[in-house]
């Protein structure tokens, strides 16, 4: 655990915007991934982990994330770079602005996690989810103020994409919505509000495209290649679903669309057997170098 102190912050955009670090837990791929964006918009960053190892990996992504992002015009190449804290301990976020949680999509996981961070930060301290699929208004029941939680999905990789959902749940109160609108302003994001429910917008129609498209593949009727230059080609999208997949994370995926499956019980959402195939080979995208596609082309 790194002893830094953390430091007064003023977020960059937004008249009356909140002072102080932000704090991330979880730092997979998403956790690492929103440490990048803030540190490169000069915010200083609490990144909490359970494993010094996992933080040591997450705060060497973090510097080449940032150097991609700077040379590709997406993060500021000038001003200043935050400061990032690494933790084990969840009482270190006390001094945050702000805490997202990005850990895995896990209700049960995400629930705990936010009933200890809601115990140690200040009342008024705008609590993010940066769930996926989970209803930001189920995760409110394990919180000590639901009217400081609101959900931001951000997107994947979200110091290269600068739109989010901004969520806001039947019990999220009107400074909260605030807070985290001058928060996407910081990072350089347009928050699009959205209303509460499984999936919220994108993954709600997202995850159910991307099983349907596997279930395409595993009948024989494209290969992977075929079906998402169809949708590139056709529907003008600049990534397919199977490769949007791979960059998500198909572990991410299932996981996504159990969530979906269980609070809708739409059978549409139920992975198909070709993705539960993929997670249990270990299979899981880009992060594990094989998916639908192999990183060097090839498809799987």
């Amino acid at each position: 655990m790194s002893d830094s102190a953390t430091h007064d912050v003023t977020a960059d955009g937004g008249a009356g915007a909140a002072r102080g670090p932000l704090a991330v837990i979880g730092a997979g791929v998403m956790g690492t991934g929103i440490t990048t964006l803030a540190l490169g918009r000069g915010v200083d960053v609490i990144l909490v982990d359970v494993s010094e190892d996992i933080l040591a990996k997450a705060r060497t992504t973090a510097t080449g994330q940032l150097r991609l992002a700077r040379m590709m015009g997406k993060l500021p190449r000038e001003g200043a770079t935050g400061e990032l804290v690494t933790t084990t301990r969840v009482e270190d976020v006390a001094p945050a602005a702000w805490v997202v949680e990005a850990v895995t999509e896990l209700a049960p996981l995400k629930a705990k996690v936010l009933a200890e961070v809601s115990a140690v930060v200040a009342p008024g301290t705008l609590l993010i989810s940066n769930t996926s699929a989970v209803p930001i208004d189920e995760q409110a029941d394990a919180v000590a103020r639901p009217e400081d939680l609101a959900g931001i999905h951000f997107m994947n990789p979200p110091y290269l994409i600068h739109t989010a959902e901004l969520i806001r749940g039947p019990r999220t109160g009107a400074a909260a919505l605030e807070s985290a609108r001058a928060l996407l302003e910081t990072l350089g994001q347009t928050g699009v509000v959205v209303g509460d429910g499984p999936g919220f917008v994108i993954n709600r129609i997202l995850q159910r495209m991307i099983n349907e498209a596997a279930r395409i593949v595993a009948e024989g009727v494209a290969d992977p290649a075929s079906v998402d230059a169809a949708f590139e080609g056709c529907l003008g999208h600049t990534t397919g679903p199977l490769a949007t997949a791979d960059l998500i994370g198909l572990d991410n995926v299932v996981d996504s669309l159990r969530v979906l499956h269980e609070r809708t019980g739409d059978a549409g959402y139920e992975p198909c057997a070709l993705l539960l195939e993929k997670v249990t080979a270990g299979d899981f995208g880009r992060k594990t170098g094989r998916g639908f596609f192999e990183y060097g082309g090839s498809t799987s």
